[in-house]
């Protein structure tokens, strides 16, 4: 085996083969994220309505989702749905549906426990003064329970970021597909594989700390 040889790895091979593969795995987490905490939060309130008819579906969803492995989710999502529909969706698009799906029954349980920890009093409080359920949510629950949760929000994303490396699968150019691409092209699979698990070590870790520096303020202001 010879030595490891990085000199390959110029900015425009980085331009070339990586810059795509990172674009999609950054707009994937960001509107997996977003469309996932809409969703998450919608079923996180059915789950507390204390109506069956609402309460079951989004307990059967969330706890069936959060119980299968999200490559089988991906893989199930790209081969059955366009036999369904008639018609092939796209690795990418595929992808984001199935990422959006999936996590947000993930945001549901974190959603469901900031919604729990809003004291029950103000709840109350807002009935007091004449609000409706919907309106005591939307100005007096929610605003505290996204605060309270923001870094739990905020670490799920992390992990979704890196859960993004699995849309491999289906052959979806993402981040590492991109250094897999250029590791093939210059015979240096080696190399790139390390670089790219560098890159999201950096990137993840960074993250982390951001996250738990907003943790610490969050805490100061409570």
């Amino acid at each position: 085996m010879g030595a490891l040889d990085f000199s390959f790895l110029s900015w425009g091979v980085i331009q070339s083969f990586v810059l795509k593969g990172f674009l999609f795995s950054l707009q994937l987490t960001l509107i997996a994220m977003v469309g996932g905490i809409v969703l998450g939060t919608l079923l996180a309130l059915m789950r507390l309505s204390g109506k069956p008819w609402l309460e079951i579906p989004a307990a059967a969803y969330v706890n069936t989702m959060r119980s299968i492995p999200l490559v089988m989710v991906i893989l199930w999502f790209f081969l059955l749905i366009p036999k369904l529909l008639g018609q092939p969706l796209g690795a990418e698009v595929s992808a984001i549906i199935t990422f959006t799906l999936f996590e947000a029954a993930y945001y549901s349980e974190i959603m469901r426990a900031g919604i729990q920890s809003v004291p029950r009093g103000q709840v109350y409080a807002g009935y007091a003064v004449g609000m409706s359920y919907s309106q005591t949510m939307q100005l007096i629950v929610l605003p505290q329970a996204f605060r309270n949760m923001l870094p739990v929000l905020l670490t799920q994303t992390i992990i979704l970021f890196q859960d993004t490396s699995l849309v491999y699968a289906i052959g979806a150019y993402d981040l590492l597909k991109g250094f897999e691409v250029a590791g093939k092209n210059f015979n240096r699979p080696v190399e790139t594989y390390l670089v790219a698990a560098v890159l999201y070590f950096v990137i993840c870790f960074s993250l982390s700390m951001l996250v738990r520096r907003l943790q610490k303020k969050i805490a100061i202001i409570r």
